[in-house]
This record gives structure tokens, sequence and C-alpha cells, in this order.
């Protein structure tokens, strides 16, 4: 299994299944996870650098106050993790699924979510830094107090909570603009 505060260097983690893991304030670099299934556990303050994530489910994990740079996750699925406070740079989701995802306060600079489903996701307060959304669905998914400079949500399929500047350094296509006019 995994251990707080330890350090997991070129680990290659195929087809495993943790259950209620407990590795707060512990170090993922240069890892791969493969068909690998968390539930539960608290993974909080572990600082995860270049990291493949392929065909992972993430089911109700802690991943507050993470800290992810250059990770790729791929055809992979969370469902009810917090990842509030979470320090994303350099992320690529692809074909991914989040579902009741919480990212309040979180950090995302140079992160992109390609033709990713995000249902409930929560964005509320985060700050966004180019980040973008190419050819995903947003249900659902909260902006309100959140903080973007160049966010690009143009080919994204939009169902956004907003509050009246939430989306204040968004880019939009024409069409969006018009759903999202009052």
């Amino acid at each position: 299994g995994l251990s707080p505060d330890s350090v997991y260097d070129t680990v290659h983690f195929d087809r495993v299944t943790f259950a209620d893991e407990r590795a707060a304030s512990s170090r993922f670099i240069d890892c791969a996870f493969t068909g690998v299934t968390v539930q539960g556990g608290r993974l909080q303050r572990a600082r995860f650098s270049d990291v493949l994530l392929r065909d992972v489910r993430l089911v109700t994990t802690s991943l507050a106050e993470t800290s992810w740079a250059g990770v790729t996750a791929e055809r992979s699925m969370a469902a009810g993790v917090e990842a509030f406070g979470a320090q994303l740079r350099r992320v690529t989701f692809r074909g991914c699924k989040l579902d009741s995802v919480n990212f309040r306060e979180a950090r995302l600079t140079d992160v992109t979510f390609d033709s990713c489903d995000l249902r409930d996701v929560d964005f509320a307060g985060a700050t966004l830094t180019r980040t973008a959304f190419p050819g995903s669905r947003l249900a659902r998914t909260d902006f309100s107090r959140a903080r973007l400079a160049g966010t690009d949500l143009r080919g994204a399929e939009l169902g956004i909570i907003i509050g009246a500047d939430s989306l204040r350094g968004a880019i939009v296509s024409t069409g969006q603009l018009a759903f999202l006019a009052p």
C-alpha cells in the first residue's frame, strides 16, 4: 500500500486497488498509474510531478491541497473527490469524467480539459490561468467568484453556474456569449 510522507520515484502502479489509503504529504515523481482504482483515502498535500494516470478511478478521495505539475490523465474518472486548495500546473485531462469534484480555491495554470465531461464540478473561488476546455461538456459547473485569465471556453458545451463577474477573463465564442447573456 501507500504510506504518508513517502517518496515514490519512477514507480508503475498497474491494475491495483487502493482502499482508504493514507498517503498524506507523499511525493510521486515520474510515476505511472494504469488501471488503478483509489477508493476513499487521504492523499492531502501530496505532490505529483511528471505523472501519467491512464484508466484511473478516484472515488471519494481527498486530494486537498495537493500539487500537480506535468501530469497527464487519460480516460480516467473522479467522483466525489476533494481537491480544494490544490495547485495544478501543466496538467492535461483527456477523455476524463469528473463528477462532483471540489476545486474550490484551487489554482489551475496551463491546464487543459480535452474532451472531458465535467458534472457538478466546483471551481468557486478558484484561479484559472490559461485553462482550456476544448470539446468538453460542463454541466452544473460552478465558476462563482472564480478568477479567470485567458481561460478558453470556446468549443465547450456550457451548463455553468456563474456570479455577476465570474467569467471576466474568459474567452468564449459568439454563440456562447449569446447563451450567457442576461
